[in-house]
């Protein structure tokens, strides 16, 4: 971020796919910013005790961040359609992707953990560690047909092939 001259505080919004360890790191640090989140992944974050797979080391400071509970479906961030969080249950309660509309690149679907990589969407598998697989099934067919409506391109975070072909900081997409 400094290299593209930001810093933590400069970011107006912060929005996780899901409370995973893996998929928090460093939300602590964007703690200014406001907290765009469905109550069920925010229950489980600050459960006491911790529940299994959370790291709140990480993610903390979020407690009293200021905080948006999304409540709908589609929540359009800026009310333009630039930037939308889909409601995506069942690799965790409330899990989420967020859906991006950039002028030049076009439309981009960024699947937190929806699919975890291309093979489980070509073979239609579905890992046996989701929350709920049947939600996990009813996600990715709603999430398919949004695909198709909008010809967004579908960002699977832990493809590691396709990831490693992206631009890295401080390139960036338009």
């Amino acid at each position: 971020m400094a290299e593209i001259g930001y810093v933590p505080g400069d970011i107006t919004y912060l929005a996780l796919s899901h409370f995973h360890w893996d998929h928090v790191g460093n939300a602590n640090v964007f703690a200014s910013a406001t907290w765009l989140v469905r109550k069920l992944e925010r229950d489980i974050m600050f459960a006491d005790p911790p529940s299994p797979r959370t790291e709140p080391a990480n993610y903390s400071a979020l407690k009293n961040s200021k905080t948006v509970i999304i409540t709908q479906e589609v929540y359009d961030v800026f009310g333009d359609g630039t930037v939308v969080i889909k409601s995506a249950p069942g690799h965790s309660p409330d899990h989420q992707v967020l859906f991006l509309k950039l002028a030049k690149t076009g439309p981009i679907l960024l699947s937190g953990d929806l699919y975890h990589y291309p093979e489980e969407r070509k073979l239609n598998r579905v890992p046996t560690t989701e929350f709920n697989a049947e939600q996990t099934i009813a996600s990715r067919a709603a999430v398919e047909a949004f695909l198709k409506k909008t010809g967004a391109q579908l960002w699977i975070q832990h493809d590691f092939t396709a990831n490693a072909k992206l631009k890295k900081a401080p390139e960036f997409y338009e």
